[in-house]
């Protein structure tokens, strides 16, 4: 994937978190309940486009969150 597209993805993903009122902790944990293993130190590097997301992270994101798919991918 482009790295400057998984860095606006990942800073939609912590405006979003931070909208929401919510700490990495709180969505790593949340993340791991419904069977992510994904760790907050993970939630941090997808935040500044230095990991990628996987299918089933997205989905769970957009649900913790409550987003949409639009809200996450935004890259205008």
């Amino acid at each position: 994937m482009n790295t400057v597209i998984e860095k606006k993805i990942g800073y939609n993903l912590r405006k979003l978190r931070e909208k929401a009122g919510f700490t990495q902790d709180y969505v790593a944990t949340k993340l791991q309940l419904n069977g992510c293993d994904i760790t907050r130190s993970a939630i941090a590097k997808i935040e500044v486009g230095q990991r990628h997301l996987y299918p089933d992270e997205i989905i769970l994101l957009r649900k913790i969150l409550k987003v949409s798919y639009d809200d996450i991918f935004n890259i205008e």
